[in-house]
């Protein structure tokens, strides 16, 4: 596993029972995990106090319990990076944290390439890879289906002093946005895909990762230039292994440019327990 042990601003506090005990800065925050299947005792003092706590419903979806009176956005920062972090309504807060090993390994290529990098980043959420290949350097395009997500990510590039640097901030269906790209002719050195499990497209398009993946990552390696330098792919799906995304990236990037696959899980150390809690999973290819 590789772990985001990098943080000051943020922190996994404790697990147990379904939920996670966090620190965003100075707001503590309690929100469910379904990979949180143990019942340990909960014995942070936190627990009892934290600033709001996320309590699913049984209809499903869910809605924040406010405990104590704390601003709903505040900003956090990571190596140079500064984030607009809110509770949304849907448990997130604009960020996942685990993916800072990513952003590690995303600067570490692009400031060690030696020349110019252009990258595509596709489900972009709110930046974080985006904002991380910028300042190291990268021309990037960032791509996601919804308005409300990139209008997040340019607040933290502006956030983060990143303003001026070069990012075409791209609202569209990826899938779509990618076959044009295509017909364009227009071509990348690093492509970021981040995709969602299930979601939905501006137009009402379905996106169901396990029977779409695939066929994207093949089309998404036609964008990739005579040189390449990586391509990572991010899954959040249980049943999505990190050696099934190996397997994918190996059969539609490395069969064509060589170079070699590693995947792995993702994940946070856990300060109460010593362990770590896992997050998802990466797969990388590179040259």
């Amino acid at each position: 596993m590789r772990i985001a042990d990098g943080w000051k601003d943020y922190e996994v506090l404790d697990t147990s029972d379904g939920e996670k005990l966090e620190r965003w800065g100075e707001i503590i925050l309690v929100r469910p995990d379904p990979q949180i299947i143990w019942q340990t005792e909960k014995t942070h003092p936190l627990w009892n106090t934290p600033h709001a706590r996320y309590l699913r419903s049984q209809s499903g979806g869910g809605e924040w319990k406010n405990l104590k009176k704390f601003s709903d956005q505040w900003q956090i920062g990571y190596k140079g990076l500064r984030f607009v972090v809110r509770p949304t309504g849907f448990k997130h807060t604009g960020l996942f944290p685990e993916q800072a090993v990513n952003w590690d390994y995303i600067q570490e290529k692009i400031s060690s390439a030696g020349r110019p990098i252009t990258l595509l980043n596709l489900f972009a959420y709110t930046g974080g890879a985006t904002l991380a290949a910028a300042a190291a350097g990268a021309s990037v395009c960032h791509v996601d289906a919804a308005k409300g997500m990139v209008s997040w990510a340019r607040d933290n590039a502006r956030a983060s002093g990143l303003e001026e640097k070069p990012v075409r901030w791209i609202v569209d269906d990826c899938k779509k946005f990618v076959e044009r790209e295509i017909r364009r002719g227009t071509r990348y050195d690093a492509i970021i895909m981040d995709p969602p499990s299930y979601g939905r497209g501006p137009g009402g398009e379905v996106w169901k990762l396990e029977e779409q993946i695939y066929p994207l990552v093949t089309l998404c390696a036609q964008l990739l230039s005579d040189n390449p330098l990586f391509f990572l792919l991010n899954s959040y799906t249980t049943g999505l292994s990190p050696s099934v995304m190996a397997y994918v990236l190996g059969a539609a990037v490395a069969k064509k440019h060589g170079g070699r696959v590693t995947a792995d899980e993702i994940g946070l150390p856990v300060t109460q327990s010593g362990f770590n809690l896992p997050c998802g999973s990466t797969a990388i290819w590179q040259l």
